[in-house]
């Protein structure tokens, strides 16, 4: 397989796991947000967002205000410096994350045992950590920063 098949591949899966999102009225770029603030402990602040999308903070906005908007996240002072605002997520966002969470996971774990052999099964597991080493790598926007869990995961 060549990397471009490889790619295609990659962004048709990619697309296939967006369109099982329970949560028709969020993009998924505020998805991946309210997600992104969920895996960092529950709040964060727009500036570490920003980096974790690898857009300016000027285009977070945006969605930011339609997820607090929505009830899904919250903006409050940062108690260590209160110059800083940190987004935090609501009861409501946390649920949705898991409930969108679920639904995919649900819907890989069965096209997996439907689909693929035990021994591919086995492959695609092991394939994570370098998958994530791959998305760790800087690109012409700068560099992608993870939440620390996952970027303790990638280095071992």
């Amino acid at each position: 397989m060549s990397t471009s098949e490889f790619s295609e591949a990659m962004l048709a899966l990619t697309r296939r796991l967006r369109k099982q999102r329970p949560v028709p009225y969020l993009t998924p770029s505020q998805m991946q947000i309210l997600g992104d603030v969920e895996r960092s402990g529950g709040s964060s602040a727009p500036v570490d967002l920003a980096a974790m999308q690898g857009v300016r903070i000027q285009s977070l906005t945006s969605n930011l205000n339609a997820l607090e908007a929505e009830g899904l996240v919250t903006r409050t002072p940062d108690t260590s410096d209160r110059r800083r605002l940190l987004i935090v997520v609501t009861a409501e966002g946390t649920t949705l994350v898991a409930a969108d969470r679920a639904q995919r996971d649900k819907w890989l774990a069965d096209a997996m045992d439907e689909e693929l052999t035990q021994l591919e099964r086995d492959v695609l597991h092991l394939s994570a950590p370098i998958l994530w080493k791959l998305a760790r790598r800087a690109d012409s926007a700068g560099v992608i920063d993870l939440p620390a869990r996952l970027v303790n995961h990638v280095e071992r």
